[in-house]
């Protein structure tokens, strides 16, 4: 009885730390682009058809936004899409409203990844908002179709090739915005340049904080590179938010309640971890800020190794070559 009374007790207690946190951050944020309107305005979400990504593709198209959801399973896509518009009910698109769009992308695959580009330049006068949300957590070494690792191929290597395909459009439909999702766990890795591969070793958490402290410095440096063109770049952290993400993360059986119990009380939901990337993709409070790093919708301080031009340079020239833009 005891042992029953103290779980229910603990239950409420979190239930109201629940409740009460998730009505400080609507207080806060709530809405990160509320009275905003994207009419009229085009954005690419890379991922979009769960977690962070789809989150802010219903708010973007509840904001009158075009919306393109850049997917690498189509099926999957096309159902996300089908519960958005039924969530948001007739007005979500038609006359005066917003529309979604289903684009296959797979950013394991650089063949992929110029099929969509090539698309998007055929198909789309403008596009006002490109946000690189898309990215794989930890997973077992593997490689991807051009042989690269995983996580460094899909969170780094896929949205550099595709952000530096879409420049040309992007610039001239300036203004208009790039938003990188990055992680906390930048602060965790190294780009060490003798071995990106990761073909000398490899530990799959270091592996994710390279590819996210590789997010920020290609974040820094391209928005160095677009100075003056109209084209802003930011890059964020969501904070920890319960998704798919961690589908590679084995827990214990017995530890699952214990995790779903956890996690559904000091979680973000996927809507409250997007706030930030609606925000940097719509908000008139960060028009022609450019460069910086942000979390729960305010400027946050990077640490040196992310802020290292040299490095951020040196990284871009490689990962040039990686993807077949130069020679």
């Amino acid at each position: 009885a005891a042992a029953v009374a103290l779980a229910l007790g603990g239950g409420l207690v979190l239930a109201a730390w629940r409740w009460l946190r998730g009505e400080a951050r609507a207080a806060a944020g709530a809405g990160a682009g509320a009275g905003a309107s994207m009419r009229g305005k085009t954005v690419i979400i890379t991922g979009a058809n769960s977690g962070l990504g789809r989150a802010a593709a219903a708010e973007l198209l509840r904001m009158r936004a075009r919306v393109i959801m850049g997917c690498r399973d189509r099926a999957r896509a096309e159902r996300a899409a089908r519960e958005i518009r039924a969530e948001l009910g007739e007005r979500a698109e038609g006359e005066g409203g917003g529309e979604l769009v289903v684009r296959e992308l797979d950013l394991a695959s650089l063949r992929s990844v110029r099929a969509f580009c090539h698309r998007v330049l055929q198909e789309e006068p403008r596009l006002d908002v490109l946000i690189n949300n898309a990215g794989i957590f930890q997973c077992p070494y593997m490689k991807t179709e051009d042989g690269f690792e995983m996580q460094f191929g899909v969170n780094h290597l896929g949205h550099f090739l595709l952000t530096n395909l879409l420049l040309g459009l992007l610039k001239n439909s300036a203004p208009s915005r790039i938003v990188v999702v990055s992680s906390k766990l930048y602060k965790y890795g190294e780009i060490n340049f003798e071995d990106l591969n990761s073909e000398v070793s490899y530990n799959k958490s270091f592996c994710y904080s390279r590819s996210k402290l590789a997010n920020i410095l290609f974040a820094r440096e391209l928005a160095r590179r677009l100075e003056g063109t109209g084209v802003t770049v930011n890059s964020l952290h969501p904070g920890i938010v319960r998704t798919n993400l961690g589908r590679y993360v084995n827990i214990p059986l017995l530890a699952k309640p214990l995790f779903n119990l956890v996690s559904w009380a000091f979680f973000k939901t996927p809507l409250e971890g997007a706030q930030t990337s609606i925000y940097l993709a719509s908000s008139p409070d960060v028009e022609g800020v450019s460069g910086k790093y942000f979390g729960d919708c305010k400027e946050e301080e990077l640490v040196p190794k992310a802020m290292d031009d040299l490095v951020a340079r040196k990284l871009w020239d490689i990962s040039e070559v990686m993807v077949g833009l130069l020679k």
